[in-house]
């Protein structure tokens, strides 16, 4: 299985692909940034960032989508840019037929480090040890899209946004 891990941005967006479906440990296959213009408009922003993301499916043809969730800023137009940038990924990501799992931040440091409230270095630290790396991805956008894709990966069984928001029937635990 393919995993596309994005950590949404509208100036920046990072991204990584990573392989976990074959025996061992999981594999880094690509990752890198999409890079906006900061003198554009959003809506031209927000097309290039579509674009780039459908470039990438159709390139690799990843089969799940593990993004970071919206952090809440004390700037709220930082929030409600950030969401824009989140939609144009989910829409992409659905039109291509990808399941689309969300992650908060402290989520995804906590699956790859073991602590909700680990650093960005703790984090890319244990990228290299888990990915198997000689250098931490960089720049720092797409070591974060790598922590959301092997996020995926190493805790399936985290509640995922979209499975909190779903009310529990009688009887059933989250996360199963």
């Amino acid at each position: 299985m393919l995993v596309l891990g994005i950590d949404p941005g509208t100036a920046i967006t990072g991204y990584g692909l990573v392989r976990g479906d074959r025996p061992g440990a999981p594999t880094l296959v690509e990752c890198g940034v999409i890079r906006t213009h900061a003198r554009e408009p959003l809506a031209s922003r927000l097309a290039e960032i579509y674009d780039g993301i459908c470039q990438i499916i159709s390139e690799h043809r990843p089969t799940i989508l593990s993004i970071e969730d919206v952090f809440y800023s004390r700037n709220v137009r930082t929030t409600v840019v950030l969401g824009h940038a989140r939609g144009v990924i989910m829409l992409a990501a659905q039109q291509h037929g990808l399941a689309i799992h969300e992650y908060p931040p402290a989520a995804i440091k906590k699956a790859v480090v073991g602590n909700g409230a680990a650093t960005k270095e703790q984090v890319q630290f244990m990228l290299t040890r888990l990915l198997r790396l000689k250098s931490v991805p960089s720049p720092s956008d797409a070591s974060d899209g790598v922590a959301a894709a092997l996020t995926y990966l190493l805790a399936p069984r985290l509640p995922t946004i979209a499975s909190l928001s779903r009310p529990l029937q009688p009887g059933s635990q989250v996360g199963r």
